[in-house]
């Protein structure tokens, strides 16, 4: 095997980047960025701690992030499963990475920055849905942010029908938990009650 050890390696295989892959990395949001970030209603946030890496997925409304201003990142953390996978990390390690994606759109959003998890009461009420607050914010200092292009989107057909119509029956979630836990937890029961139950703790 051929292992690649040394950034000098590196570039020998690779060569360098051209000016389309350098010029569009800035230290803030400028116009063109806030547009997509506005529009996005789905990001991948990638952490790190102690334990390791983890990447979670974290999906709203489009525009959930919201633009402090043009250096400043706020994410409401939503209701979910509480191994609080993230924040755990963040509090711990603030570095971060995001992946901002939109339905249709070929060209992905990259941001790395510092963060840090805020509790404080207006801050969480004012990303209220329905009544209800997030348990805590996501503050992202903005250290890069610069788009990729589509090639990857564009080789997996991710938004095509013909993907949507060919996606592939996988394990479900209950069938999952059924199988680790020797059946005792998730089966036919927790597929079947699993929309209700998310409805109604949706935010």
């Amino acid at each position: 095997m051929a292992v690649i050890a040394t950034l000098e390696a590196l570039e020998e295989l690779y060569g360098l980047p051209g000016i389309t892959s350098t010029a569009k990395e800035v230290d803030r949001v400028t116009p063109h960025y806030a547009a997509f970030i506005e529009a996005a209603p789905f990001v991948a946030l990638a952490t790190a701690g102690p334990e390791g890496l983890d990447c979670s997925p974290r999906g709203d409304r489009a525009g959930f992030v919201r633009i402090h201003d043009e250096r400043t990142l706020m994410m409401p953390d939503r209701h979910g499963n509480n191994r609080i996978d993230s924040l755990r990390n963040i509090v711990r390690d603030p570095r971060v990475g995001l992946l901002f994606l939109i339905p249709g759109q070929g060209n992905t959003l990259r941001v790395n920055g510092r963060a840090h998890v805020s509790a404080d009461g207006r801050l969480r009420d004012s990303f209220a849905v329905e009544g209800k607050a997030p348990r805590s914010v996501i503050v992202i200092a903005v250290e890069s942010i610069y788009f990729q292009c589509a090639r990857a989107i564009v080789r997996a057909n991710l938004w095509t029908d013909e993907q949507r119509a060919a996606a592939p029956r996988v394990p479900t979630a209950g069938e999952i938990l059924a199988a680790l836990t020797a059946g005792e937890a998730g089966g036919e029961a927790y597929d079947r009650e699993w929309p209700e139950r998310a409805a109604r703790t949706m935010w």
